[in-house]
Order: C-alpha cells, then structure tokens, then sequence
C-alpha cells in the first residue's frame, strides 16, 4: 500500500550506493550475490565423457601444472563428500575490526550519555564483533566426470542465523579467489566431434561480510 516506508528505503539506498546502513551498524554490503557458482547443466549425453585413456592422472597432472591445489581440489572422493570439511571458527582471530571500535556506545536513543568503562566496552566489542562475524564454511563438491580434479572444496558464507544487531542481515560473499581446473571440452557433433581437456577458472568464496 503506497510504496515503501521511507526509513527502510533509505536503508537500502545508503546499502547499495554508500556502502552503509546506518541502522546496522555502518557495516560494508556484499558486492555480489552470484557465488557459490551454480550447478552445471550437463548433456547428459555419455558421448561428451572422457573415455579412460583421457583421464590418466600423470598427462593431467602435468597439463594442469603448478595449478594444482590440494588444499581446494581432490582427485579422489574425499571421505565425507558433500559434508562439512570443518565446523567454522565462530571466533574471529585478530583485533577488532577499525568500524567497531568506532561506535559510540555511551549515547542512548534519547540523547543523554552514559559512562561506559573500558574493561565493558572491549567485552562488548568483542560479543558484538563475534555476533557479527561471517565465517567462510567449506564443503567438498563434486563436480562430476567432465572436470578434472573432480572434487573441489567450495566456500559458503555462515547463514544459520542473522549476523547483525538488531537482525536483519546476513552473511554475505565480498571477496573469491579463483582456481585453474581442467574442463571436458567438445566441439562438433557425434562423430565429427573433437574434444580435448582445457584450462577453466573457478571462482571460490574466500571472504563473507555482514550487509544488508
């Protein structure tokens, strides 16, 4: 009725353009909401799979190279595929983040100021800090026949609960890494089709931020 409210519509303007909301804590949005990437839609055509000759561990692992990460990539399934490789570190490592400790925590919604000691504003900053940390959370995926590593482990941003105060917002990707795998590539059709393995980049979600 009547369009939005103009508080929560300047919420989302300040968020898109500015990089702020001024109701959540003047935390950074996420530029990007496209990763992880997608599943695949595959020709199911078993034609277009890697007979066993293409996939000899020794000529791919020498046509990848240095690309090879096993930190991010498996050959073989991993022993839980699918699961989550680690229960992510709630806990954030380092000092607190500069737009935290740049709140000011001793004015009250009604103008008048309380004192507030240092000993309870760093144990609030760091509640507050913990509460709105956002933890990349890794699982294995499989990425089928078609890819060589098959396996890689995909980032995912914490979501099992709002990440500001008050509630609002989520966890979201803000930074990715990307890592060279070896894609199934044909050109042409059936019998006149020729395929061979190619380079293909992989983007992984390397960092999430709270945002709106």
């Amino acid at each position: 009725m009547g369009g939005p409210r103009p508080p929560l519509l300047l919420c989302v303007l300040l968020c898109a353009h500015a990089g702020l909301c001024q109701h959540y804590l003047r935390l950074r949005p996420s530029p990007s909401d496209h990763l992880p990437v997608s599943d695949l839609k595959e020709d199911p055509d078993p034609d277009y799979d890697p007979r066993e000759q293409d996939l000899s561990e020794r000529t791919l692992r020498k046509k990848l190279g240095s690309h090879f990460d096993p930190n991010f990539m498996s050959v073989g399934a991993p022993a839980a595929p699918g699961n989550r490789s680690a229960a992510p570190d709630v806990k954030p490592q380092g000092p607190v983040p500069n737009e935290l400790k740049r709140l000011e925590l001793g004015e009250t919604p009604y103008g008048k100021r309380v004192k507030v000691g240092k000993k309870a504003r760093r144990k609030f900053l760091q509640w507050l800090w913990t509460y709105t940390h956002c933890p990349v959370v890794y699982a294995w995926k499989d990425l089928g026949l078609r890819f060589w590593p098959r396996y890689i482990k995909e980032g995912n941003c914490f979501s099992e609960r709002s990440c500001s105060f008050p509630e609002g917002m989520s966890c979201k990707p803000v930074k990715s890494v990307n890592k060279i795998f070896l894609r199934w590539y044909c050109q042409g059709f059936l019998r006149q089709k020729y395929c061979t393995w190619i380079q293909v980049q992989y983007p992984i979600i390397s960092e999430c931020k709270c945002s709106c």
